[in-house]
């Protein structure tokens, strides 16, 4: 049937750091467990650089380094919120390695972060990955137990 061939395809965010998932309703933060900022997953890192989850262009780099965001070709905005409570460090424990108006690839690093400076002057290491634009968006999250960086499928997101 015609009307396929121009169904746009779904986007798969993929985790960008290894650790637990866990549903943003489990974040100790209500403006993430409310979903005041968008839909999405979070992770309890284990350790690792925090990577590109998908194929886009970096939008926002916070001025204390603890937020990513980037948006891809279908318009998808996908911030990286590391750690809780993180914006008090002023930047301390983070190494970003990306600017802004950079194309990036999924898989690439993006910033380095020191997760023992952050577990013991931070509130969490929980880092919710949103999309901060998710209410034009089908949402789908996906929860195993584990996430792996690079390989393991956090979200698919599909027009509505």
């Amino acid at each position: 049937m015609l009307s396929n061939l121009f169904k746009k395809r779904s986007l798969e965010v993929m985790a960008p750091i290894s650790g637990e998932i866990i549903p943003l309703g489990e974040v100790p933060d209500p403006v993430f467990s409310q979903k005041m900022m968008g839909e999405g997953v979070a992770i309890i890192p284990t350790n690792g650089s925090v990577h590109a989850p998908v194929e886009g262009e970096i939008v926002l780099i916070s001025d204390t380094k603890h937020a990513i965001g980037i948006r891809t070709s279908d318009g998808s905005e996908i911030l990286i919120h590391i750690g809780l409570e993180t914006v008090s460090l002023g930047g301390k424990g983070f190494k970003v390695l990306v600017s802004a108006g950079d194309k990036v690839s999924t898989g690439q690093v993006l910033i380095e972060v020191d997760w023992e400076y952050i577990r013991e002057n931070a509130k969490s290491i929980v880092t919710p990955i949103i999309i901060t634009n998710s209410a034009d968006k089908n949402i789908q999250c996906h929860y195993s137990k584990t996430g792996i960086q690079d390989k393991t499928v956090l979200m698919t997101i599909s027009a509505k």
